[in-house]
């Protein structure tokens, strides 16, 4: 059986301001000065950027012990100088990381998800972590939603623990959004999706990919637009997890909608998000984003790098020139206040290394397994995990068994995309294995 929110909806009341209000985060002046940074002209913005990065620097070497000693206790005098900063730099209590005047009652503390194997607890000052909600509400307002009163389907995990559940729930509830069920996916559950979404006007829907991706795969076999049976629904946003262009198509067909992804990290901001045109602008505002290659050098417009990411106005934790883990690719007509990510590559972290020591990255197999595995319909989900360095293993959901020659077939393709003589297992589970959080991690490195 599945519980609805613990409150009525006629509770519904503005929290999130109130929230806001009542902790100190001047999210109107944030707004204002938010306002202010998208007015700046094309021909100045250039000078904002550099401007904010020599500030943010100079103010954490001079304010942070921490941050002196990752920059062997000289200011960097040029950009190229200033050093590289990773999670792993992070490994230490955050009051050692904090600049002064500072600590965790005076900020936004949070921890991150953990998915890089690398977590940690971060900070953020009161103003700005308010010009991240300021920058939410404007991308929101660009999808003709309205933060605060457009009603959210949302395809979230929950904590699980007593306090952490209702907690969510109280929030659910004043912030008119529905929270639905994740961590035991079955014809069910995707039936009790459907009867939610024919009796409730949702405006949009939010949440991870994987999650998303599969009721969508649901409503095609039982040949249902979602759309169709809630009117009311405007646009679909999805976050955290990769999505691939064929599954972007299926979500277009199956939930009738527009689809826009997400890209952020919770101790940033949203770093990319797209309109409804397709279009994945970088976060300019708040941020700067650089991609760079092994050896730190910046690459040319349109070529894969990792990312690189400086928050220009966090005075309280020093996220300057930070390796978030991910790889990406800068659309070639980017200019310093329009940037675009032409595309997501993934993490730099999942990535195989075969025996002949070539290095792939994990999307490979997405390819590998598409044209056999996805096309078939039987498959509902997968991950692929490296259990050594020449032999793979493939869990799946499905309806059946795959059957030998399919199974040859994933084994031909692993052959003609990576090399010959790797060995593949293919095992075929209840359910797949999720994180805490709810999300999907679709393939595990061996590295």
């Amino acid at each position: 059986m599945f519980v609805n929110s613990i409150f009525s909806e006629t509770l519904y009341v503005n929290w999130f301001n109130l929230s806001l209000k009542l902790n100190n985060y001047p999210l109107n002046s944030a707004k204002r000065r938010l306002s202010e940074i998208v007015n700046i002209p094309e021909k100045d913005y250039q000078s904002y950027i550099d401007e904010r990065k020599l500030n943010i620097v100079e103010h954490h070497f001079n304010a942070n012990a921490y941050y002196k000693s990752l920059c062997n206790g000289k200011l960097p005098k040029h950009w190229v100088d200033v050093p590289i900063v990773t999670k792993g730099n992070f490994q230490v209590p955050l009051q050692d990381r904090l600049s002064a005047g500072f600590t965790a009652k005076n900020t936004y503390v949070n921890k991150t998800s953990g998915s890089s194997g690398h977590p940690f607890i971060f900070a953020k000052d009161k103003t700005c972590h308010a010009l991240t909600w300021a920058n939410i509400i404007k991308n929101f307002g660009g999808l003709g939603l309205d933060f605060n009163t457009s009603y959210q389907a949302r395809f979230y995990g929950i904590p699980l623990d007593k306090l952490g559940y209702y907690k969510e729930r109280v929030k659910d509830t004043f912030a008119k959004r529905y929270r639905f069920p994740i961590f035991n996916i079955n014809e069910e559950t995707h039936e009790f999706y459907i009867k939610t979404f024919t009796a409730k006007q949702f405006d949009y829907i939010n949440g991870y990919t994987s999650v998303i991706v599969l009721f969508a795969k649901y409503l095609k076999q039982k040949n249902i637009i979602l759309k169709d049976i809630c009117p009311s629904l405007k646009v679909c946003i999805v976050t955290s997890e990769m999505l691939f262009e064929e599954d972007k198509l299926l979500l277009e067909q199956y939930l009738g909608i527009p689809i826009v992804n997400e890209y952020g990290a919770s101790e940033l901001d949203i770093i990319a998000f797209q309109d409804v045109k397709g279009n994945w602008r970088i976060n300019t505002e708040t941020l700067f984003v650089e991609v760079l290659n092994e050896q730190n050098k910046p690459v040319s417009l349109g070529e894969p790098g990792k990312l690189v990411i400086t928050s220009l106005y966090n005075t309280a934790h020093p996220f300057i020139r930070y390796e978030i883990g991910d790889l990406g690719i800068l659309r070639e007509d980017s200019t310093a206040k329009h940037t675009f990510l032409k595309s997501l590559i993934g993490r730099s972290n999942d990535i195989a290394k075969t025996p002949s020591g070539k290095i792939v990255p994990g999307l490979t197999f997405y390819y590998v397994t598409k044209n056999v595995i996805e096309d078939q319909g039987n498959v509902k989900e997968f991950v692929v995990k490296q259990t050594k360095l020449d032999s793979f293993k493939i869990e799946y959901v499905s309806k059946e068994e795959l059957t030998q020659a399919f199974k040859t077939r994933v084994k031909e393709a692993l052959s003609n995309y990576l090399e010959p003589g790797l060995h593949l297992e293919l095992i075929r589970v209840e359910q797949l294995k999720r994180s805490k959080s709810g999300k999907l991690k679709q393939f595990e490195s061996l590295l």
